[in-house]
């Protein structure tokens, strides 16, 4: 069987990385699925409800959380092997053919080491840009897509705007200051270690020491 792999939400400092998985006949995947960024995020839903409730496709989703990214032990170059390693894992079966999408410059190395994260018994072709040209792999970062922006909507509903997650968001950027000055601490959906918390976290305490 064929399957694809892909992650949304490797650079985002709020919020999970999602990896997913498909794992379908060929003429399960529905037609014009693409890159999930090329694609407006009603069309992401549909495609990834359709994905869901087909009987001949398999979907695993694994969730990379805020507390995981931020052990020092880690880095993003293993959690996203790790992430699609597990993903794959729910659903493959013996002799599955697999592709992924590459996280890491050097494509070989990281289809061998999600190879080896899996215990079936699976071959991986690990590409740059896969869900550009494999069906699977475009269902697969559709699903991961829809699943981290869900999670971001929680997040919305829990705290108010929180933007898209992304450093470069002014939102989100706000949302933090406005957080550590209210609580004193960051909030348990960031990204600790991620550069734009300590800028947050320097910048409200060089307000508090000018205050003083």
């Amino acid at each position: 069987m064929q399957l694809g792999a892909d992650e949304a939400g490797k650079g985002p400092v709020l919020g999970p990385m999602v990896a997913a998985a498909v794992r379908a006949p060929a003429d399960a995947i529905p037609a014009r699925v693409d890159d999930s960024k090329r694609l407006a995020p009603a069309r992401r839903r549909e495609l990834a409800d359709r994905l869901r409730d087909a009987d001949a496709v398999d979907v695993g989703v694994a969730v990379i959380t805020p507390a995981r990214i931020d052990d020092p032990e880690t880095d993003m170059n293993g959690l996203t092997v790790a992430g699609q390693a597990e993903a794959i894992a729910s659903v493959a079966a013996d002799g599955d053919a697999v592709v992924v999408d590459a996280g890491d410059v050097d494509a070989e190395r990281f289809g061998r080491r999600v190879t080896a994260g899996v215990d079936a018994e699976v071959t991986v072709q690990a590409e740059h840009r896969a869900d550009e040209h494999h069906a699977h792999v475009a269902a697969a970062s559709i699903v991961a897509k829809v699943e981290r922006d869900a999670r971001i909507e929680a997040l919305t509903d829990r705290y108010g705007d929180v933007g898209s997650g992304y450093p470069s968001d002014e939102r989100t950027r706000t949302f933090l200051a406005e957080y550590v000055r209210d609580e004193g601490e960051l909030p348990a959906c960031a990204r600790a270690s991620w550069s734009t918390c300590d800028d947050v976290l320097d910048a409200d305490a060089q307000s508090s020491l000018a205050d003083f």
